[in-house]
């Protein structure tokens, strides 16, 4: 039961942080720059208090002990699979909010660039592809 509450703690602090940071900037007039600050400001604490509590809360020593003969490579190969996938979205977003608009202003100009415009948007898409591609390659791999 308290794992489920220290699972539960966390989302409701970051919603009612965003609930806070929303109120901040519509009701009370407050710049969005700090707003934003305060939002990361929070997520970095409710990490750290995650990462803290999981360190102390479910530290068992026949886990501990198994860990260590067995090595961190699971854990570690979670962690590599969730940064590919998460930084190339990451990259692949900003590629296609850039390649997109471009997309549609080089088509209104000219009917004809559509298919030239397309394939510039498939190639920021195409980065996103290849970061799940990676991590299914490193989870299968475990």
């Amino acid at each position: 039961m308290l794992e489920y509450i220290l699972m539960i703690v966390p989302v409701v602090f970051l919603v009612g942080s965003a609930v806070y940071a929303y109120k901040s900037v519509t009701t009370r007039r407050r710049s969005r720059k700090r707003a934003v600050l305060s939002q990361i400001g929070a997520f970095a604490a409710v990490g750290a208090i995650s990462l803290i509590t999981a360190m102390t809360v479910f530290a068992d020593p026949t886990e501990a002990a198994a860990a260590a003969t067995d090595g961190n490579g699971f854990g570690l190969a979670m962690l590599g699979a969730a940064l590919a996938t998460g930084i190339s979205g990451i990259g692949g977003g900003i590629a296609v909010g850039g390649a997109a608009p471009a997309a549609i202003g080089a088509t209104s100009e000219d009917p004809k660039a559509f298919g030239k415009a397309l394939i510039f948007v498939a190639l920021g898409e195409g980065v996103a592809l290849y970061g799940l591609l990676v991590s299914i390659l490193i989870i299968s791999k475990v």
